[in-house]
């Protein structure tokens, strides 16, 4: 007997509009605990929209949004707290507090949810900058000084400051030069092995796609496609999806997969 797995994002029917263009229709996801995906597609396919939807950040205009297995209209005030609280998010430019210390940045949303002594505090913040792979005198340093990766690095150790166990990231890897991204997308593969997590990344690398998701859910036509392996989405013979693949720099990622 198999075990069911359990959802972790539910979208039903979701339709985002801005004015009178109208970004998702219909859209229907489904994403499972401990599954790394990435949402994939064309420029203004509302990748980063649907990702602070889930984030509750943003409403949809239609549909519903169930967060481990709770749809979210039907939570209260005190409840919603306790969702957001499950979820870290990393932002593309990592929105990090530019006159707080990279330590503080880390402390602010526990000091925010829980009373906890200075030295606690410190701790904690400590332990998550640590399991980023950054070096400690980083507490101490200021977002404008760190350099691309690092900064990159200080935003994941803050979405994971109250354990999530959902984390999302928006364009993880933008920026980065190949060997800093290879090592972000393994710090990414780490966390989640380690810490147990769901992994949900808007991303254009396909490298990233290759090493850190099991699945990509490809948006197209204002919804989501298909949801499936990356080895199964680059031969779907979708017209959009069979598109966005067909160019020198996807044939090269999966050929190289292919000679792993």
């Amino acid at each position: 007997m198999t075990v069911a797995q359990r959802t972790v994002v539910e979208l039903q029917q979701l339709a985002t509009r801005f004015g009178q263009h109208v970004v998702h229709e219909q859209l229907d996801l489904t994403i499972y605990e401990g599954e790394r995906v990435a949402l994939v597609g064309g420029s203004g396919t509302g990748k980063s929209v649907l990702l602070s939807e889930i984030a509750m950040l943003r409403e949809p205009d239609a549909g519903e949004i169930c967060l481990f297995g709770q749809p979210i209209t039907q939570l209260t005030g005190r409840q919603l707290t306790a969702q957001r609280q499950r979820i870290g998010m990393m932002f593309q430019q990592g929105a990090l507090f530019s006159s707080l210390t990279v330590l503080e940045n880390i402390m602010l949303p526990i000091q925010e949810h829980q009373r906890l002594s200075a030295s606690v505090l410190q701790e904690l913040a400590m332990l998550k900058l640590r399991l980023t792979g950054l070096p400690d005198h980083a507490a101490h340093l200021y977002p404008q000084s760190l350099s691309g990766g690092m900064l990159k690095r200080a935003a994941v150790a803050r979405a994971l400051a109250l354990d999530p166990p959902l984390l999302l990231l928006d364009e993880p890897t933008a920026g980065l030069d190949p060997a800093g991204a290879a090592a972000f997308d393994q710090m990414l593969l780490e966390l989640h092995a380690a810490l147990n997590l769901t992994l949900i990344l808007v991303t254009h690398d396909l490298d990233s796609i290759w090493t850190v998701t099991d699945q990509v859910a490809f948006l197209g036509e204002r919804r989501v496609l298909v949801k499936q392996p990356i080895q199964q989405m680059v031969r779907n013979e979708h017209p959009v999806i069979k598109t966005y693949f067909a160019n020198d720099r996807a044939r090269r990622a999966i050929r190289q997969e292919q000679m792993v």
